[in-house]
């Protein structure tokens, strides 16, 4: 992925000749250009000399947090369709910084790539990222997360559609009654607000739904676990059903259930549907998932940056539907996509 392509070789009739000057020795082809000049004759025309466009492009790629398994997905996407259009990558992991995440693509712009895929860790925080690379007059195209300064492009999904999603299935198994809480993901991240607010609309349609407490477990699935311990002592019995805004927070909640010999009466759902939850769902552990396509996300950012380097027409904004897995139909995304 990382090699470059070999150039052209781009030779005229007159270099492939050797050729003289009056009192000149024989020139070699490397200095065949300054001799026609000495000599009175036209410099060679640019086209002759390999330039940018005939260079395999470079995107410098600056993801969230390659901890996590989705944004791994996501990752993985990248650098598969990279290297299917000959596409040269430099990826970096922000760790969940978005001050790290600026500082990335600060390089990126040092080093002159041709365009910048972001992963944002924040909304606001990650903003002057994309305002640098824009002043720079770098095309930058935002994957998965928004900031609030707009991107040359965006591919994801609608995140409030995850949400409306997975609470308009716990309303169905709860039949628009019973009580609920909700584990967010990082406090100002993208995902997180528009769960919230996806999650926020079937609670105001069900009024039968009562929302115990929300707290953010980070997206992490050893911090859910200890939250939903938390809560098991808190409210215990009154649980009815968790809303976890991805997998790893859900699959920590099933554990801290079923370790309290719960489970069987709390329903679990989540978002994005990495391996691990829908072994899960097979099994009946977690209730069901919503499925969101990080092959396509990563896939179509390297197609969308490629497409406004050549000029090509393009969506400023590409969205991807969300589909809810459960156990009815889980054997169709077990399969190899």
């Amino acid at each position: 992925m990382n090699a470059a392509s070999p150039y052209p070789t781009h030779v005229s009739a007159l270099g492939r000749a050797a050729t003289r000057c009056p009192g000149s020795k024989w020139l070699s082809l490397a200095s065949f250009a300054l001799f026609l000049a000495g000599c009175g004759a036209e410099s060679p025309p640019q086209a002759t000399r390999p330039d940018s466009a005939q260079k395999p492009p470079t995107i410098g790629v600056s993801v969230m947090n390659l901890s996590s398994e989705f944004i791994v997905m996501i990752n993985q996407a990248v650098e598969a369709k990279a290297k299917e259009l000959g596409v040269r990558l430099i990826v970096n992991d922000a760790q969940r910084s978005p001050e790290r995440q600026v500082q990335q693509v600060e390089s990126f712009i040092a080093q002159r790539v041709d365009a910048i895929i972001l992963n944002p860790c924040e909304v606001e925080a990650s903003s002057p990222a994309v305002s640098k690379a824009l002043t720079a007059g770098i095309p930058i195209v935002n994957v998965n997360s928004e900031t609030k300064t707009q991107p040359t492009a965006f591919v994801g999904s609608h995140d409030e559609e995850s949400a409306r999603l997975a609470m308009e299935y716990v309303a169905k198994r709860l039949n628009g009654n019973g009580n609920i809480v909700i584990m967010q993901g990082f406090l100002g991240q993208a995902a997180q607000l528009k769960r919230d607010q996806g999650a926020r609309e079937v609670l105001a349609a069900n009024p039968g739904l009562r929302l115990l407490t929300e707290q953010t477990a980070e997206w992490d699935r050893a911090k859910a676990l200890a939250l939903m311990e938390n809560w098991i002592q808190s409210f215990g019995s009154k649980i009815n059903a968790v809303f976890a805004q991805n997998d790893e927070m859900g699959l920590g909640a099933v554990i801290a259930l079923e370790n309290a010999r719960m489970k069987d009466k709390v329903i679990v759902v989540s978002v994005d549907a990495i391996a691990d939850a829908l072994q899960a769902v097979k099994k009946g552990r977690l209730d069901a998932t919503v499925f969101q396509d990080a092959v396509g996300q990563g896939g179509s950012a390297v197609e969308t940056a490629l497409k406004i380097l050549r000029g090509e027409p393009y969506q400023s904004q590409v969205f991807i539907p969300f589909q809810l897995v459960t156990a009815e139909n889980v054997d169709r995304y077990l399969k190899p996509r």
